[in-house]
């Protein structure tokens, strides 16, 4: 009899082990997970190289909504932050959390000079960018930090203060250039 349990037991156990290792149960939302490759994945929907119905962006995380409503989540990296900024002239959008593939700024595949300087004046970043088509600059910043903006074309120019603290915007839309 002690062995029919033990046999019993044990064939209960293999077959939740198999069920687990072969995914049952899933959700259709993924674990958490980290990709080695996650700023060419975000640039990839930037760029618009990948589609999605969703994939928005926070401080934190990247969660991508496929069509058929089956979400994946992907932990960015820790010493950095991502934001993406939007200039224009005449036409924005109210923006706090970026969507890669929903946002949509006024001014797509245009050529900008970008100088980004850290709180001590130190330049972090200058450079001509060109905009994706969805008309957003993406930019990886150091974290926990302040950073002044400055973005110009054709003698207009626009300059903002942005952070990288937790919870703090990942959509510029509000660089208007003067």
């Amino acid at each position: 009899m002690r062995r029919k349990i033990l046999i019993t037991a044990a064939l209960i156990a293999v077959v939740l082990g198999t069920y687990v290792i072969a995914g049952g149960a899933k959700t259709k939302e993924t674990a958490n997970q980290t990709v080695p490759s996650i700023k060419q994945l975000v640039n990839d929907y930037s760029s618009g190289n990948l589609d999605a119905k969703s994939a928005s962006i926070t401080s934190h995380e990247l969660t991508v909504t496929a069509d058929n409503n089956d979400k994946s989540t992907y932990s960015l990296p820790d010493n950095e932050f991502f934001v993406s900024i939007a200039p224009y002239v005449n036409k924005t959008h109210p923006c706090a959390t970026h969507n890669l593939t929903g946002c949509q700024g006024e001014m797509a595949n245009e050529k900008f000079n970008v100088t980004i300087t850290d709180s001590d004046g130190k330049v972090v970043i200058k450079d001509v960018f060109q905009t994706f088509g969805n008309g957003f600059i993406d930019f990886w910043l150091p974290r926990d930090q302040t950073f002044d903006v400055k973005i110009e074309q054709g003698g207009k120019s626009s300059e903002s203060k942005i952070s990288t603290f937790e919870d703090d915007n990942t959509c510029v839309s509000t660089m208007q250039l003067t």
